[in-house]
């Protein structure tokens, strides 16, 4: 769903169980977004932030339907 970090900024918040070593958690958040959007993993990817807490994500697809999907997520 959606959070605010503490500057105000709104972001979605995930949680995973794998453990940030050797890439393992961002794996596993990639397949939790692909998941969740409906997209294959492939076109899942960490644009920024790999090692933080905070990410930036990119996701490839019909933008039409993936602002959708986000929208819904959001929620």
């Amino acid at each position: 769903g959606a959070a605010a970090s503490s500057d105000g900024r709104v972001h979605l918040a995930a949680r995973v169980r794998a453990a940030p070593e050797k890439g393992a958690a961002n794996e596993a958040l990639i397949a939790l977004i692909a998941d969740a959007i409906g997209v294959p993993k492939r076109a899942v990817s960490i644009a920024a932030g790999a090692t933080s807490r905070l990410k930036t994500v990119r996701v490839a697809g019909d933008p039409e339907k993936l602002v959708e999907a986000a929208r819904l997520l959001g929620r």
